[in-house]
């Protein structure tokens, strides 16, 4: 996991042609580090717990990989669906040489795997002129961007703005709980059930991702997971059937996920990565933006 910078105050000397007393300037330059340091703890929360969720997948899974890179994190399940054999970055990017150094070292380690593979990046990473051309530099090394995902924490989650709809919410594990689950994820993110499966479709995967089926009238219509890691609950795959949205389903068991997470480990924060379908209701339950995840694919 990524360690947090800390954030120094250094003293700050007298100038005696500026309107502003001194004290004022330190507590100004006092509040801009702790900005600062709050935003980097922030985007770590995200890009750790992001990171945690997909070596809990690859960890499962017997041709799953887990390796540390020089700045470089491989998480790789080793699947036909590409997002999950997955690279990203594990410490700042100063230079456009340096991202393009970090990009060649997942690359050789896929290629040589002949897998389809993907790069999740979390922009804070980026140093200033690095982050301008990132899109140039990862379309030079052959990959496309895919989508780009807001970051986003919530210190506590807010109560409901209505009532919320009944479900019967079963935790996956069972054969019938996982094909519900695999099911609702394929038509929700437009991806063929068989891939689905051979990422979630093993009895260890579910150990760390825990994943949740809410039933109304016994039809399984929503879905949402958690999984522990960088100091925060991270939250994922959260789908609910088309005909089944706009009727509180998939907030009634992404709140039943994340108070069972919060219960069993007493983290009250909070992450997840927001699609743009989800973000105004994440912002109502409390969730701030604190980074943007850019998604790369080969």
């Amino acid at each position: 996991m990524p360690g947090k910078t800390v954030a120094s105050i250094v003293s700050v000397k007298p100038d005696w042609n500026s309107r502003i007393p001194v004290a004022s300037q330190y507590s100004s330059n006092a509040v801009s580090c702790g900005a600062r340091y709050w935003q980097r703890v922030d985007f770590e929360n995200v890009a750790g717990n992001l990171r945690e969720s997909f070596r809990a997948i690859a960890g499962s899974r017997a041709p799953g990989e887990i390796r540390e890179l020089p700045g470089v994190s491989i998480a790789s399940a080793g699947v036909t669906f590409q997002m999950f054999n997955a690279a990203f970055l594990s410490a700042p990017v100063p230079t456009e040489a340096d991202l393009a150094r970090r990009i060649m070292l997942p690359s050789v380690h896929f290629n040589a795997r002949g897998l389809e593979w993907a790069y999740w990046v979390c922009d804070d990473w980026l140093e200033a002129k690095a982050r301008r051309r990132s899109r140039q530099i990862f379309e030079r090394h052959g990959l496309r961007h895919s989508v780009d995902l807001p970051g986003m924490v919530a210190e506590r989650i807010l109560p409901p703005v209505k009532p919320l709809p009944k479900l019967e919410i079963r935790r996956v594990g069972d054969r019938a709980t996982r094909d519900a689950f695999c099911a609702i994820g394929s038509v929700c993110f437009h991806v063929p059930v068989p891939w689905f499966r051979e990422v979630f479709d093993n009895d260890y995967v579910w150990d760390r991702f825990i994943g949740w089926v809410g039933y109304a009238d016994q039809e399984p219509v929503s879905t949402a997971a958690t999984v522990m890691g960088g100091g925060a609950v991270g939250v994922y795959n959260v789908a609910t059937m088309p005909e089944h949205q706009r009727r509180g389903y998939g907030e009634t068991v992404m709140r039943h996920a994340v108070a069972e997470a919060q219960r069993r480990h007493g983290i009250g924060r909070t992450i997840l990565q927001s699609t743009p379908a989800g973000h105004r209701l994440y912002e109502r339950m409390g969730f701030r933006a604190v980074t943007n995840v850019a998604v790369y694919a080969s």
